[in-house]
């Protein structure tokens, strides 16, 4: 009884109205999109006469499909008609149907056209030129919202040229002054946060000495948003390597000490792992003062905080903090600071074949140079290596395939283990036989 009465109990809570469920609605066929087959929000008719969802048909044609779905006709004209008399109809259904649980959908918007695009845009730079404020923040806010209301209009945007002419902006009002102008350079950062990558002539005006130095002021003073905001912009305009922009950031005063706050404190993930990149490109690249950053990132102690990294972070993290470990050990000053450390010979051997093909190529490259190159310690760093298994390791290394640089060094390091590897079973013996003994 008690069974039979929860299952009436059961079947009334999906009751509504006039007894249906909402189980029990039917959406009328032609309410629905031939691709999607769910209820279409923006009708729109093509030349071939069928109507569909927007948002689905641009993705059928953005994927390179030249043909109607339904007719199989080949599109001539992509011009999309939207279906007022239809989208009215869904609207009055989802009405009429509200006491079943369905929603009204609301009036789309009428998607940009180039032409719109760039006539804004041509406003954009002439308020850059003239360095009216208040008129270019207008425009920068209306872009946003174009761009807000749809993908569509996103792909518009950015196919007619505003990023360059964001970016120019952008470098225009951070020469003329951050202080005065911070409230339109944060929006214009905020715009071209969802442009990236960028075209060459926008990373051009992004990369110049004012730009760079707004970037690195939003670091400083601005709240988390906007803090996300310009590490994010750094990281896209470094991950190309132009050596330009790398030299022109490593002389902004303090940009080093902000990046290991930032690596230190963790407040975001964002900025976190933002943050380790754009130190990479800094520590990595062939620019002249790569090695200078190297020795100044390692006087601020960013060994360390790359090892706490490694001891417990994801995979993304941990792929970011060995390469930069690596690329500090390329020093002196890198090797004998990771020497110093108890935690960096068990930290790197552990992460071989447990993270990702990527951290075990830096982890045995890094673990190379603290054994071939580092302080002259009588094989201490060999010895230890040995103590926490890396032999076992790069012989599983050799074994599962490796690239050929990997594989190069793995092999020399396995030369310089072997030896204390004998000693160490020796003394291990000695040591089991007094044991014994006793």
């Amino acid at each position: 009884m008690v069974l039979g009465w929860r299952r009436r109990k059961g079947s009334n809570k999906n009751r509504r109205k006039g007894g249906k469920s909402i189980a029990e609605l039917v959406t009328p066929n032609h309410f629905r999109c031939p691709i999607s087959l769910d209820l279409m929000k923006d009708p729109v008719t093509l030349s071939t006469g069928i109507t569909y969802d927007r948002e689905s048909v641009e993705m059928w044609f953005d994927e390179g499909n030249i043909t109607c779905p339904v007719t199989n006709q080949v599109v001539r004209n992509f011009d999309m008609i939207p279906n007022h008399s239809l989208r009215v109809m869904i609207q009055d259904w989802c009405v009429e149907n509200r006491q079943h649980g369905v929603e009204r959908i609301p009036t789309p918007r009428i998607p940009i056209g180039s032409i719109e695009v760039a006539e804004l845009l041509m406003l954009v730079k002439a308020s850059s030129t003239d360095l009216d404020q208040y008129g270019c923040l207008e425009l920068v806010q209306k872009l946003k919202r174009w761009g807000g209301e749809s993908e569509r209009n996103k792909r518009c945007i950015v196919d007619n040229g505003a990023p360059v002419a964001l970016a120019s902006s952008f470098d225009a009002f951070a020469n003329d002054s951050i202080e005065r102008n911070v409230v339109l350079l944060e929006e214009i950062l905020s715009a071209l946060n969802w442009m990236f990558p960028l075209q060459l002539e926008a990373h051009k005006s992004l990369g110049s000495l004012a730009s760079l130095r707004c970037m690195v002021w939003f670091l400083k003073h601005q709240d988390l948003s906007g803090k996300e905001k310009s590490i994010v912009a750094l990281k896209e305009l470094l991950k190309f390597g132009d050596v330009k922009h790398l030299e022109a950031l490593s002389q902004i005063e303090g940009v080093n000490e902000l990046l290991v706050e930032f690596i230190n404190k963790r407040i975001s993930p964002t900025i976190t792992k933002a943050s380790l990149s754009v130190v990479w490109y800094l520590v990595s690249s062939s620019s002249n003062s790569s090695d200078k950053m190297r020795l100044k990132f390692v006087e601020l102690g960013l060994v360390s905080s790359l090892l706490d990294i490694l001891i417990d972070s994801d995979k993304s993290m941990c792929e970011k903090a060995v390469t930069i470990l690596d690329s500090l050990c390329s020093s002196e000053e890198g090797r004998n600071k990771a020497c110093g450390n108890d935690l960096t010979i068990p930290l790197l051997v552990k992460k071989i074949l447990r993270v990702s093909p990527l951290t075990t190529d830096y982890s045995v490259s890094a673990i190379w140079k603290l054994c071939k190159f580092g302080e002259k310690d009588e094989g201490r760093t060999l010895v230890e290596a040995l103590q926490v298994g890396a032999f076992q390791k790069l012989l599983l290394v050799l074994q599962v395939g490796c690239g050929d640089e990997t594989k190069e060094k793995a092999t020399e390091l396995l030369k310089l283990l072997n030896p204390y590897r004998a000693e160490l079973e020796c003394i291990d013996s000695d040591y089991k036989n007094v044991k014994r003994s006793f």
